[in-house]
Formats: C-alpha cells, sequence, structure tokens
C-alpha cells in the first residue's frame, strides 16, 4: 500500500464526516479535488462515497469540481461512476493544474457555502489556499513536497485550524506533507481520528513536523505517547504553565496527535515527576492548571 492509497483512505473518512454536515447545514455545497498528476483514483472514490448519500441529497445542491491533467479520458473515467449520482449533484470536470481552481470555484459559485477542498501536489499558492478558504464554513486538504511547513500560508489565509503530519514509506519511496485546515473543532477531531485508524499495514509511517527528532511513529490506535510527552513538556518549558484544555488544543493543532493522547501523556508526565498539577488530586479535567518542574524545565 503507498501513500496515495493512505491519502485515499483519509480522503474517504473526512467525506464520510463532512458530508452530512454540510448537507445538513446548508442547500448547497462544493466538493472540490484538484490534482497535479493525472491520478483520478481519488475523484472516483469521493463519488462513490457522494453515491452513499445520495437520500440525504433530497433538495440539496452539491457540486463536485474535479481539476486534474489529462484529455479526453478524464470524463470518461469518472462517467460511470457519476451516471449513478442523483439529480441532485452536478459534476464539473476541468482539465488542468490546480492553479485553475480560484476560477472554477468562483464559476461554481462555492463562496458562502460548504466547501471542501482537496489539492493533491503542487506548492501552495496563496490564491489557492485563499479560494478554498472562501467556504462558509471551509475544510482543505492539501498535498505536497516536505520541505516547508505549510501552516504560514494555511494561517495566513485565514484557517483557525491547522494541523500537519508528514507520511513516509516504509519502501524508502518520497516522503509527502499532509496539512489540514478547518474552522471546525469537530472536524479537526474527525481527521485526527482517521489519521490513526488507517490500515496500520499499509507501509506508512508518520513524522511530525514539529518533533525536532523526527522520530517515525507507527500507524496504530494508540499511538506511542513518547514525542507527546516530550513536545507537551517542551511547550510547558517554553510557554510556562498551561491547563489541560490549552495542552490538548496544543496536541490536536500542533502535533501530529489527537487531543485525547494528550491525557495519556500528561498522566505519564505527571507520573514521572515531570510535570505537577493544582490542583494535586482529583479528575485530570481541563481546567487543572499543569506545570513543568524545575528540573525538568532546567
Amino acid at each position: 500500500m503507498s501513500t496515495d492509497a493512505v491519502l485515499r483512505e483519509l480522503l474517504v473518512r473526512q467525506l464520510d464526516h463532512w458530508l452530512p454536515a454540510a448537507l445538513h447545514r446548508s442547500r448547497r455545497a462544493t466538493l472540490a479535488l484538484a490534482s497535479a498528476g493525472r491520478d483520478t483514483g481519488d475523484a472516483e472514490e469521493a463519488l462513490r462515497v457522494v453515491a452513499e448519500f445520495a437520500d440525504r441529497l433530497r433538495g440539496r445542491r452539491l457540486t463536485v469540481l474535479v481539476l486534474a491533467a489529462g484529455g479526453a479520458e478524464l470524463p470518461a473515467r469518472l462517467g460511470t461512476v457519476a451516471a449513478a449520482l442523483p439529480a441532485d449533484v452536478a459534476v464539473h470536470v476541468v482539465p488542468g493544474h490546480p492553479d485553475r481552481l480560484p476560477v472554477a470555484l468562483k464559476a461554481a459559485g462555492a463562496a458562502g457555502a460548504p466547501l471542501l477542498t482537496v489539492v493533491d501536489g503542487g506548492d501552495p499558492d496563496p490564491a489557492v489556499v485563499a479560494a478554498a478558504a472562501s467556504g462558509r464554513p471551509a475544510e482543505l486538504l492539501l498535498v505536497t513536497a516536505p520541505g516547508r511547513p505549510l501552516r504560514p500560508a494555511l494561517t495566513a489565509a485565514g484557517f483557525p485550524l491547522v494541523t500537519e503530519v508528514e507520511l513516509v514509506p516504509a519502501d524508502g519511496a518520497p516522503a509527502r506533507l499532509l496539512g489540514y485546515a478547518t474552522g471546525s473543532d469537530r472536524s479537526l477531531e474527525a481527521l485526527k481520528d482517521a489519521l490513526w485508524a488507517v490500515d496500520e499495514y499499509a507501509g506508512v509511517r508518520y513524522r511530525d513536523p514539529a518533533d525536532p527528532a523526527g522520530r517515525l511513529l507507527d500507524i496504530t490506535l494508540e499511538p506511542d505517547p513518547g514525542p507527546l510527552r516530550r513536545e507537551l513538556l517542551a511547550e510547558l518549558t517554553r510557554s510556562g504553565p498551561g491547563t489541560v484544555t490549552e495542552l490538548r488544543r496544543f496536541a490536536a493543532t500542533s502535533t501530529v496527535y489527537r487531543a485525547a493522547d494528550a491525557n495519556r501523556a500528561l498522566a505519564s508526565l505527571l507520573a514521572s515527576g515531570a510535570v505537577t498539577r493544582q490542583p494535586e488530586h482529583g479528575r485530570l479535567g481541563g481546567d487543572v492548571l499543569i506545570t513543568a518542574s524545575a528540573a525538568a524545565a532546567g
């Protein structure tokens, strides 16, 4: 299994979360899939997911934009799947590079309604990211080559919640960097849950761009908390005491981990004496204040 297959599974899982919420929220929504390559596998799989929600599409309008390099075979490859979709779904195939996304989204009237954009390949062009942020609400999955962080570009476009993760194949193939941006805590939580729920035998491991040591993490429902312990301790040393709620948010947005993983890591840090808590006893609730111990800070 390649990084392509892992990313496709992530797309399916996120679409399963996004589509029902978008259809409940608004009478119209847009799904935009843009690829710098020729493979339309993601688009075909996405259309199959859309077909599963046919009963919820009545009275709603879903526009699916597919931008990818290719000729006449591109619409033909998607035509069979698209033919099974209800009339409430409009599929538009636009041959070309992701840099055409701003024009395509404007023509589709995507602004001001739920918008999920997936861009695979190419640099995080500011115009493309800004166009993806025009939805209300907007979500963006951006895949590119590692080398520079995606967070600055996604944050500058107005996305309040951003996370990043590198996908590293075990066979030595090039790694890929996935950035996800949203304004919804629930959507961020769904993406993080999906990250750790994909096929653990995929031959792909994760690397946290925030981890200075660049340790590789196996895909598992209960990931190794070691790197998160170190990152939480570094954050406490750098920024001072923080509540459990603040540290859960840090884990969700600044690391590859989920908010729930922060509780396990904090319990381990407390047991080792690396941090202290106030109050000293009771449940490790959101308002409990966590402080790095003097020895750990030193």
